[in-house]
């Protein structure tokens, strides 16, 4: 069994800003990495990362019938636009068996007490993928060697060593 991450975003542009080199890493450690975009007018960045893509839309109209991933990341601006997407994260930490990240700038408020800051430090290989993705993406957003996000409690010890408590 392999272990999933699903990445729940508005466009291509923002996966690879906020989460492009963690999702690049965790391929390279073997899992498999879905983009769920919101609008998929342009996905070339991420084929640059490794990851599939496929249509929110879809996703969610079928998301019972879907293999669970271990791991859920979600842009917390559609945390706050999609009742759907925001039923998904509350369930998801409710039940701790999901590890759920957030990012974004505005993070919402009724999570302060769910989810705490962690980090990923990028390889240099995350790093050099996610500048091509970047500039894929016409992103002038510079690479940094840590990307930041919050991150839901767990019922059991999560299965992912690459995200760290940030201070």
């Amino acid at each position: 069994m392999r272990y999933r991450l699903d990445v729940v975003a508005a466009n291509a542009a923002d996966a690879v800003r906020f989460a492009g080199g963690w999702m690049y890493d965790r391929v390279m450690a073997g899992w498999d990495v879905t983009v769920l975009l919101a609008n998929r007018t342009d996905d070339r960045p991420l084929h640059v990362l490794g990851v599939a893509v496929s249509d929110l839309e879809s996703a969610l109209a079928l998301w019972d019938q879907r293999p669970h991933p271990q791991t859920v990341a979600v842009a917390a601006d559609l945390f706050a636009s999609d009742e759907r997407v925001r039923r998904g994260v509350l369930g998801a930490l409710e039940q701790g068996l999901t590890e759920v990240t957030l990012w974004g700038e505005r993070l919402p408020a009724e999570l302060d007490d769910s989810v705490g800051p962690v980090a990923h430090r990028l390889s240099a290989a995350a790093r050099a993928f996610k500048s091509q993705a970047l500039t894929a993406a016409a992103d002038t957003c510079p690479v940094t060697g840590t990307e930041i996000f919050r991150c839901g409690v767990m019922a059991r010890p999560s299965v992912a060593a690459d995200l760290i408590p940030a201070s």
